[in-house]
């Protein structure tokens, strides 16, 4: 079911029901459930398997000197993720161990981000609060177990988070600001600027198309006809901003990884 197929545009006569988040439910097996499956659940189990297939049928055999173009793009996506976002951020001494789940991050949150606008599955599983959440979990036990390891112990870790120099009447005020920064505030913008970014940036596709459709075939003269035809016309160009936007969303969610698990592991805090 589309998105305009999905959206409740007719209530009564010719009246217009603005689309929601309730749009965006799709149980595929359990109906109402809180346990149903759904279409982005299953997007997010196939996209990690294809992800998956992928770099294992490049790698899994002997690379070739000129590259295939399945071996090119596979090269490419490591290529940016190793060298612009792990290398350059984290360091070349520390990066490598890191590499596998920032590229796991970058390329499941991509391909994700851009099934939403693949015709039949039109929404981003990362739209979805949850996966966004478990990524964040994810990242944020990686950050924290490696700080306690560079740091020499969960001790050193948190007077890590007090620096040099300060006065004493201000290290309780410093420690405080800082522990809900590495604790609370990081994990939480993580995950809510992923999803929040996915969410509105498709319920506004969803607004321009499900709104020209009403124009369109119910607007009653020829200028809010014409007004359901620009709204059409900017949902398309919308789509193309938003594939910008889910690009940058990865590498924006990646890099902030990156950056968060370089302070981790760095020797000055």
């Amino acid at each position: 079911m589309s998105f305009i197929a999905g959206a409740a545009l007719v209530a009564d006569g010719e009246s217009f029901k603005s689309p929601g988040t309730s749009d965006f439910w799709w149980p595929l097996i359990g109906g109402d459930s809180n346990w149903a499956i759904t279409r982005p659940a299953v997007v997010l189990l196939v996209s990690a398997l294809l992800i998956g297939w992928f770099f294992v049928s490049v790698t899994g055999k002997k690379l070739s000197v000129v590259p295939s173009k399945r071996q090119f793009m596979a090269e490419g996506v490591y290529g940016f993720v190793r060298n612009t976002i792990g290398r350059d951020i984290i360091g070349s001494k520390d990066f490598l161990r890191f590499l596998p789940l920032l590229l796991t991050c970058f390329t499941l949150i991509l391909f994700n981000n851009v099934a939403g606008i693949i015709p039949f599955i039109q929404y981003p599983s990362t739209g979805r609060i949850a996966f966004p959440i478990v990524l964040t979990v994810i990242v944020y036990i990686t950050y924290h177990v490696a700080a306690v390891k560079a740091k020499g112990g969960f001790g050193k870790y948190m007077g890590s988070l007090i620096p040099p120099g300060l006065p004493g009447w201000l290290k309780p005020i410093m420690f405080v600001l800082e522990f809900l920064t590495y604790f609370i505030i990081r994990p939480l913008t993580l995950a809510l600027r992923l999803f929040g970014n996915m969410m509105a940036g498709h319920l506004m596709l969803l607004v321009f198309i499900v709104g020209g459709e009403y124009l369109l075939l119910h607007g009653g003269n020829i200028g809010l006809n014409g007004a359901g035809v620009l709204s059409f016309a900017a949902a398309i160009v919308m789509t193309f901003f938003e594939l910008l936007i889910e690009f940058l969303q990865a590498f924006i969610f990646t890099m902030l990884a990156a950056l968060y698990i370089a302070d981790a592991v760095s020797d000055h805090h």
